[in-house]
């Protein structure tokens, strides 16, 4: 049942910092409650008779997935669109749609390139709004990495991590999460692919920028890569190779980490650029628990958006 929100304004997940540390924990405890309940193959519909609107400009697997399983297996429905299944596609203000859309369904998620589309998407809805994904930031993602790495090792705060590769999204979102959770992030980039300088300087107290991927790794509790081109971004992708080419995390790189070090990676991956085969496919690799777990965090997110901040509480425990 479609709540009317029109009087208070929804929370929004635009990024990693729309969360305070308390609600970020107790969210990633939630989500690896429900995946316990899940593998129990216990039924939990909270969500009957609620909408989840999938509004999509970049392709995806494990977004759409995520989402549309996890709103299923909560009881709601989700629906999928892209620019070519709406009036986005053909023009129509963002603005516009956002009114549209959130008298309709109770909460959207948009995956799209430019941050601002989210932003003023969010700004004119009457509903919560999730980001599944911009050229900015990727927060769903940092939720199942911190899931996965707290399942595997235990609390992040104080450890080591290091990022290697473009400064981008992913590394914009592993920003925030070093301030949100309080632990020292280490960025390896080549010249000229740094994250932003206002991202950057935002987190001074927990990042450290270099150059050099071996230094960067050194003594690391965990070690996070991405792809050197991202969607968009096909065009420049021979001369980001050559670029990139002394930034791939192999077995050499990994083994000046810690020995107990993790290792992952968003995907989809480039076996032989961004990560050697026997890394991502080796022992102190959680990628795939790491995809997985975009499902359960996602589902913790949903049940929080739609009902625990619509009566004020804070994540279910």
């Amino acid at each position: 049942m479609t709540l009317d929100n029109s009087q208070t304004p929804p929370k929004h997940f635009l990024s990693l910092l729309d969360l305070n540390e308390q609600e970020a924990t107790r969210l990633i405890t939630r989500a690896t409650a429900l995946k316990q309940q899940r593998q129990r193959g216990e039924g939990y519909q909270p969500l009957i008779g609620y909408t989840l609107a999938m509004v999509f400009e970049k392709s995806s697997t494990r977004t759409r997935v995520s989402f549309e399983a996890g709103m299923s297996q909560l009881g709601g429905t989700a629906l999928f669109l892209s620019p070519r299944d709406t009036q986005l596609g053909r023009g129509e203000p963002i603005e516009d749609s956002a009114r549209v859309l959130s008298r309709m369904v109770d909460i959207v998620m948009i995956r799209t390139f430019e941050h601002e589309t989210l932003t003023r998407f969010a700004a004119h809805s009457r509903v919560p709004v999730i980001n599944g994904l911009t050229d900015r930031f990727h927060p769903c993602q940092l939720l199942a990495d911190m899931q996965t790495y707290v399942e595997h090792r235990g609390p992040i705060r104080g450890r080591r991590v290091a990022f290697v590769g473009d400064g981008n999204n992913m590394c914009h979102s592993y920003i925030n999460a070093a301030r949100l959770f309080g632990f020292e992030l280490r960025i390896a980039c080549p010249p000229g692919f740094e994250p932003e300088p206002e991202i950057l300087a935002a987190g001074a107290d927990h990042c450290t920028l270099m150059h050099d991927p071996a230094e960067a790794v050194e003594h690391a509790d965990l070690v996070v890569t991405d792809v050197w081109a991202s969607m968009g971004q096909e065009s420049e992708e021979a001369q980001r190779k050559a670029v990139f080419a002394d930034f791939s995390v192999t077995s050499a790189i990994m083994a000046k980490a810690r020995p107990n070090a993790l290792f992952m990676h968003c995907l989809p991956a480039h076996r032989g650029e961004e990560v050697s085969a026997d890394v991502i496919d080796g022992p102190q690799s959680v990628v795939w628990d790491e995809a997985e777990n975009r499902l359960h965090a996602q589902k913790a997110l949903l049940e929080w958006l739609l009902l625990d901040q619509q009566s004020g509480a804070t994540p279910a425990p």
